[in-house]
């Protein structure tokens, strides 16, 4: 079993940055899938962005450009660093894992973004 925890979340002005971590109990295997989602107030959680196999990115048109996701297997370490913050990125972000070899799908408890303008 996989736990992750998120953090780095927090209120920031519209324009800022953040950036957001995933600590994985165990070790992040590179054919692992990873990413990770958001959820606003009212609507379905959302796509943000993925990385597979530590090199394959995947982003939401609404975050290219702004957010880039990476991983540092050695840490077990997932971070989403987030730039040009808008009020519209306003949401719970969870972090996502999926592991192929024991078809199982992991989800982090999520860690609250919140953007003013």
């Amino acid at each position: 079993q996989v736990q992750l925890v998120e953090s780095g979340g927090g209120l920031v002005q519209a324009g800022g940055s953040l950036r957001l971590s995933c600590a994985a109990s165990g070790s992040i295997f590179r054919f692992d899938a990873m990413g990770w989602y958001r959820q606003a107030p009212g609507k379905q959680r959302e796509l943000v962005a993925t990385i597979t196999g530590g090199v394959i990115t995947n982003y939401a048109d609404s975050v290219k450009g702004r957010f880039t996701i990476s991983r540092d297997n050695a840490k077990n370490t997932v971070f989403l660093q987030m730039i040009s913050l808008k009020p519209e990125d306003t949401a719970v972000y969870y972090c996502y894992l999926h592991r192929p070899l024991e078809n199982q799908d992991y989800w982090g408890q999520g860690t609250q973004v919140t953007v003013s303008s």
